[in-house]
């Protein structure tokens, strides 16, 4: 409405500063005492012969005197009015109001772009959450009855935050769907606007609606949304269950051929700790020389594997797994571009993952056993901590083609007695509640 009513108010105050007389905007308008306005040369040449009384050209009003009043007002107006319509003020309006519209259009592609990226984003969410639901239901089938309230559990936690995550993007939907509908009705008080300019004289733009502003997309992080949902969920569950859990986890043993000379391997194969004395010759080709690493004799190449560890109150360690082919007669850094996928501990309290730089963690307590889950199939090598099997980091790509577990007890400061890191084979210990 406001569109229209612009034209239609300066055309009637063209009308009203019009000279009746010369039918033109007033030329130094003057006012007569019957209130009428006539151009001061206008009504003069009107009068001019004109011997004792004078009329008003358009009520017929008879005054004794030829006399007018300048109307200052009116000359401002007239003014104001005649620079309005000239052809440079018409054509920057008009110009004014394309670049307006052309404003809208690219923001209304951006919210058009914007509405389609949270379309799209919802969804993924659905095909991720119910692809992780099937995957949960198929985890939960092969645990039996025992296992339905655990199910139920966790597919009630999936669908929590699968709805949070759709809650959010619907939001940001609205948001974007609400502004774009702000857009448009700018854009077609603008375009009433720009048709109307063909007819009636533009003075000013017409009235817009503060547009909302949109927060760009968030990205939606379908490998947090993933983890613990791709996770050993039988072996959470087995931590409940005690011994109902088949198969159980991988009974690793040492491998003392791989053992760095300085790590000493107990007699059954479980226990490696390092040693200032040299254990084993150093001529096989499968040892570590340069640092103090083991590998497991177990290898995996298939399927999905889950061990624990004990790392105790060692103030530092390393273990993962490690490629089959990684050099073992050089100094190299652990991580994922030279064969390892490994978790480590520093200074007693300083957790990383072994990326390139190094993934510092942030855990709230000191894990003194730490699960390894290695799913050779999707690629990926998650640790936790067995006291709660919270994730602790989860490498989602992961090694190609055989990989043995892998352990460092590092070397000692000398200060402190060396701690030993123990495979654990009786994991079967109630998980506290």
């Amino acid at each position: 409405m406001a569109a229209e009513a612009a034209p239609c108010t300066k055309s009637s105050l063209r009308e009203d500063l019009t000279c009746a007389i010369c039918c033109d905007l007033f030329r130094d308008p003057v006012m007569l005492t019957c209130m009428h306005h006539f151009c001061k040369l206008c009504i003069s040449r009107y009068w001019r012969g004109t011997q004792g009384p004078v009329t008003c050209p358009q009520c017929r009003k008879e005054f004794s005197s030829k006399h007018f009043q300048t109307n200052y007002l009116v000359a401002a107006m007239v003014e104001k009015v005649r620079a309005t319509t000239s052809d440079t003020y018409v054509k920057n309006l008009e110009k004014q109001v394309k670049e307006t519209l052309e404003d809208h259009r690219l923001k209304k592609e951006d919210l058009v772009n914007s509405v389609r990226r949270d379309k799209e984003k919802m969804n993924i969410i659905k095909r991720v959450g119910s692809d992780l639901e099937a995957r949960v239901k198929g985890e939960y089938r092969a645990l039996h009855q025992i296992l339905l309230d655990e199910e139920t559990c966790m597919l009630e936690q999936l669908r929590r935050e699968q709805e949070e995550e759709l809650e959010k993007a619907q939001r940001h939907l609205e948001a974007a769907e609400q502004a774009l509908k702000e857009l448009e009705e700018n854009m077609e008080a603008l375009q009433q606007c720009s048709a109307a300019s063909g007819s009636v004289v533009l003075t000013e733009l017409p009235h817009l609606r503060p547009c909302t502003q949109v927060d760009v997309t968030p990205d939606f992080d379908i490998n947090a949304f993933s983890n613990k949902y791709v996770a050993p969920l039988g072996y959470i569950a087995w931590r409940r269950m005690l011994k109902s859990l088949k198969p159980g986890p991988s009974p690793l043993t040492f491998d003392t051929d791989t053992a760095h000379p300085n790590i000493h391997v107990s007699r059954d194969k479980t226990m490696a700790v390092e040693c200032d004395v040299t254990n084993h010759p150093s001529h096989h080709s499968k040892r570590f020389l340069q640092c103090v690493n083991i590998l497991a004799a177990q290898g995996f190449h298939s399927g999905r594997h889950y061990w624990e560890v004990d790392v105790g109150s060692s103030s530092k360690w390393d273990l993962g797994v490690a490629s089959e082919a990684v050099d073992r007669h050089a100094r190299i850094k652990l991580s994922p571009e030279n064969g390892y996928w490994t978790l480590r501990l520093r200074k007693g309290n300083e957790y990383s993952a072994g990326t390139q730089p190094w993934t510092r963690l942030q855990l709230g307590s000191s894990p003194q056993r730490i699960g390894v889950f290695l799913d050779c199939d999707e690629r990926k090598v998650s640790f936790y901590n067995s006291d709660d099997m919270s994730l602790l980091y989860a490498f989602t790509n992961g090694p190609r083609g055989k990989v043995f577990p892998f352990f460092s007890p590092c070397i000692s400061d000398g200060r402190n007695k060396p701690h030993p890191i123990k495979l654990l084979h009786d994991l079967f210990i109630p998980l506290s509640a």
